[in-house]
């Protein structure tokens, strides 16, 4: 398998700077030496007449050159390596002022955790860490609006709609242990997956991260899917734990976090550790193209219902998406599942997002629709998660929270959305956002699962 690596050229802007014109020297006249007389040991009798004249040379005043003007330079233009951003106004915001901000304002706080070492998130952080209780919607407002600049976020080809999916906490059944009824493995990363990083020496490709595997002394793309259900890839021993269906876990994988409900009554939470390397492929459009599902059932609930129907195609479907996604288990303290950002995500106001355009923890502006419905969905939202398949300046998958209602949400929800970013007013927009190497489940949606 050939492993192309996408380069990107960064242009470079040369600018100039001149000095003012050196000022000459002020020109001083020559010092008159003073006259003095000789005196002779006798000096002669001369008559008034015959006395020498001594004529003394003009005294020339200091000549002081003209001060040049102060002619101001021109105003440079600022060349944006995001020229997506467009500046906008609050009032551009759909729904800006009918939005209940104290919901948003704790999930603002978490990404402020996350953020703590980036410096251009200092200021408003600080300014916020000012608030000693959860302040009134008015002073949220004004806070938001003190401190931040609106950016409406454009597609790189123009134009300002995308698409907004969601994801959700599933919750699965399980066991610590191999049982009859429970015998599909929930891995941890196996020891001999690589993460190779070339950002040192190849700076383009910071946003790059590959996955492999040593073969003699060459570095070879992990096992695929299939090749793991076969047996291939060294997991054994790293179950976490076993659940009783393998669509669930297939769809645990999708969503990148969830929790497994053991016999005993006990809850762990699993999140995402890692990836296989594999690109995510949906198995809902392999269904469409195969017939077997229209496109209108294609979603997390009709695949299910096909899973159910056809077992003994069950691993020909899932196979289909050669990604793979191995897990970790989380604290159970957690107020929700950790996104790629490092903070517990918010039910209903985090969001995951392309980090390629859109910095990662920022407060977003999400304008879209209800799953659907045509009724609007316009709130405060905060960028604390990404998505393998989450791409596109206006992407965004919508987290919906813990359980099976917000599982019928997440499933439902393929709308279509318009952006804002809410930046630092000294935000460094001329900064490229750095993606981070985390996902919710590295698989992400595209709008079928």
């Amino acid at each position: 398998m050939r492993l192309i690596l996408p380069v990107l050229f960064l242009a470079g802007v040369l600018t100039g700077c001149g000095g003012a014109p050196s000022r000459p020297e002020p020109v001083s006249p020559k010092p008159v030496q003073p006259v003095t007389p000789v005196s002779p040991a006798t000096p002669p009798v001369v008559a008034p007449d015959t006395l020498p004249l001594v004529v003394l040379p003009p005294v020339i005043p200091p000549v002081t050159p003209p001060i040049p003007p102060v002619v101001p330079e021109p105003a440079k233009p600022v060349t944006s390596v995001m020229p997506w951003f467009k500046p906008a106004t609050w009032e551009q915001l759909p729904g800006w002022n009918d939005d209940d901000l104290t919901l948003a304002w704790p999930a603002f706080l978490q990404s402020c955790k996350g953020l703590k070492n980036n410096p251009a998130w200092t200021g408003v952080c600080q300014a916020a860490g000012q608030f000693s209780a959860l302040p009134e919607g008015a002073a949220l407002r004004s806070f938001f609006e003190q401190q931040f600049q609106p950016w409406q976020i454009n597609q790189a080809e123009g134009g300002v709609d995308g698409l907004v999916t969601g994801y959700y906490e599933p919750l699965l059944r399980g066991s610590r242990y191999l049982t009859p009824k429970y015998r599909f493995p929930v891995y941890a990363a196996p020891e001999d997956l690589l993460v190779v990083d070339l950002s040192t020496v190849y700076p383009e490709l910071k946003n790059l991260r590959l996955r492999g595997r040593l073969q003699g002394n060459k570095v070879v793309p992990y096992f695929t899917r299939a090749d793991i259900e076969a047996g291939s890839a060294p997991v054994r021993g790293k179950e976490l734990a076993w659940v009783d269906d393998p669509v669930d876990l297939f769809f645990l994988q999708i969503q990148g976090s969830g929790r497994v409900k053991l016999e005993n009554g006990e809850v762990i939470r699993v999140g995402y550790a890692d990836q296989n390397g594999h690109p995510y492929r949906s198995i809902g459009k392999w269904l469409v193209e195969k017939g077997e599902l229209t496109l209108d059932k294609a979603s997390m609930q009709g695949i299910k219902d096909w899973g159910r129907r056809n077992p003994e195609r069950l691993p020909e479907l899932l196979n289909a998406n050669p990604s793979y996604v191995f897990f970790r288990e989380l604290p159970s303290y957690l107020s929700g599942p950790l996104g790629a950002l490092g903070v517990p995500l918010t039910a209903e106001r985090s969001v995951a997002i392309d980090p390629r355009g859109m910095p990662l923890g920022a407060p977003v502006w999400l304008a879209t629709t209800r799953p659907n419905s045509s009724d609007t969905l316009n709130r405060l939202m905060m960028a604390q998660d990404t998505g393998g398949a989450i791409r596109g300046n206006v992407r965004a998958d919508f987290f919906w929270g813990f359980g099976d209602d917000a599982g019928r949400q997440a499933g439902a929800m393929k709308q279509r959305g318009r952006m804002w970013a809410l930046l630092p007013r000294d935000f460094p927009i001329s900064t490229t956002p750095v993606a981070v190497n985390a996902a919710n489940g590295a698989n992400g949606k595209s709008g079928l699962q």
